[in-house]
């Protein structure tokens, strides 16, 4: 109400970019994850989808979330134009999940998609196997590579793998032998 129809119309496309639009676009990723807590799942992806259509820069990371959803759904239509939608995604969720879904569907380049998800976040497969245990950020905030970004991707989108006969194995023989790169500073 705050917005009216003209602020809609005015910010969409960089609604997170004004400071006014920010609850909003807080208290609607709210809605949608008690929409799918729910089992209204149709309900939450739509407002997702809305969202990202608002501020497709993304800001909040509804991406993932929607990414995630859409495995458990097996709606793998709507998840390959999200993935082709941020396909510069370099986020190890993101490279995760093409890389499963690569695995699915006999994908020659299977492999490399999961040589580059293991680059961004070795612990993954480790956690996926159940040979790491999962670290829960004592904070809130995620580690980019660390351990509690590979428990909140398991978290949310293990049971796919798990659902996936064999996704697990050919991970972790896959990424076996790999061997971290340095980071430059």
């Amino acid at each position: 109400m705050a917005l009216g129809p003209e602020g809609f119309e005015e910010y969409s496309g960089h609604f997170w970019g004004f400071l006014e639009t920010r609850p909003y676009m807080r208290a609607r990723a709210g809605l949608a994850a008690v929409l799918w807590r729910l089992g209204r799942h149709q309900a939450a992806i739509d407002h997702y989808q809305a969202m990202l259509e608002l501020n497709p820069n993304d800001n909040q990371g509804i991406r993932y979330v929607l990414a995630g959803h859409l495995l458990a759904l097996d709606d793998i239509q709507a998840l390959k134009k999200l993935l082709r939608q941020y396909e510069d995604d370099c986020a190890a969720a993101w490279l995760y999940t093409q890389a499963l879904l690569a695995f699915r569907e006999n994908d020659p380049d299977a492999g490399k998609l999961a040589e580059e998800a293991w680059l961004a976040n070795s612990h993954v497969p480790g956690v996926l196997s159940g040979k790491q245990p999962l670290v829960a950020s004592p904070d809130g905030y995620i580690t980019l590579g660390g351990e509690d970004e590979a428990a909140d991707y398991v978290e949310e989108n293990g049971k796919a793998w798990q659902a996936t006969p064999g996704a697990i194995p050919w991970l972790a023989e896959v990424t076996r032998k790999l061997k971290p790169r340095r980071r430059r500073n």
